[in-house]
């Protein structure tokens, strides 16, 4: 079997590049207090413990600042990619993942992403902004950092997306045509990006732009189970503390990331 490097936890404080409410730049350390709260145990549903020493490391926060964010975070991440560890990042919205995905693809130049969101972010451009947070997969796709996008729990798709998914080739799973694990499998290695808002507002108040009609936290880790291949690293994103009820959303936020770090640990 092949060994992969170390689970390794990066926060990217950053939400200059939202289109609605700031905010999400707050969630790395409120992510990082209910995974370490006493409340839970730190098993996943994989039979991983995140309480055993050296099951994986957490390099901090990225100091950024919004004029030069994104090559810091580019920098940032390649630093932890040269050292053979596997970033999973907290952010931040969700144009985080353009500058992640380069440092990425110029160590893994055959990446499949699997994306969970209730919107595809395929906007060529938001609001004259074409790195807003609507736009990192158009960004990521047309610059060809990836040669596979999965879209899984669309829901908000417009004709100007659509014809963007079809340009870049993008397999989109919409909401109906849910489960989907055989979309999952990948040969090679595999980037997830987890926006919060692909499940239902129901569970996940604490986001910005809330979509009714997404997937229940069981489907969500079931989807995550079911991916097949190296995954080399991951994010964690959109994540809105100041929306948040009674921290309901950090919660859920923890288990997810929980179980993104057990299946990359039971895995590599």
């Amino acid at each position: 079997m092949k060994i992969l490097g170390m689970p390794t936890l990066v926060g990217v404080p950053f939400d200059a590049n939202s289109s609605y409410l700031r905010g999400t730049g707050d969630a790395p350390p409120a992510i990082r207090r209910e995974l370490h709260c006493d409340a839970y145990n730190r098993w996943t549903e994989l039979g991983v413990d995140l309480g055993a020493a050296g099951a994986y490391e957490d390099a901090g926060d990225l100091a950024l600042t919004e004029r030069d964010a994104f090559p810091a975070i580019e920098t940032g991440v390649a630093k932890l990619l040269e050292q053979g560890r596997r970033p999973v990042s907290l952010g931040g919205d969700h144009s985080i993942t353009f500058p992640l995905v380069k440092a990425f693809a110029g160590r893994y130049p055959e990446l499949t992403i699997i994306h969970f969101d209730a919107h595809p972010d395929l906007y060529d451009e938001l609001d004259g902004n074409r790195l807003s947070h609507a736009c990192p997969f158009a960004r990521i796709m047309e610059s060809r950092l990836a040669k596979r996008l999965v879209q899984v729990g669309i829901r908000t798709i417009n004709g100007h997306q659509r014809e963007q998914a079809r340009r870049f080739g993008v397999e989109i799973v919409e909401m109906p045509a849910l489960p989907a694990y055989d979309k999952l499998k990948a040969d090679g290695p595999v980037y997830v990006s987890f926006d919060l808002d692909v499940l239902d507002p129901a569970f996940v108040p604490g986001v910005s732009h809330r979509e009714p009609g997404g997937m229940t936290v069981r489907e969500a880790i079931a989807h995550l189970h079911a991916i097949k291949g190296e995954i080399v690293g991951a994010d964690l994103v959109e994540y809105n503390p100041v929306r948040d009820l009674g921290g309901v959303t950090a919660t859920v936020a923890a288990k997810i990331l929980k179980e993104i770090l057990g299946k990359m640990i039971a895995e590599g």
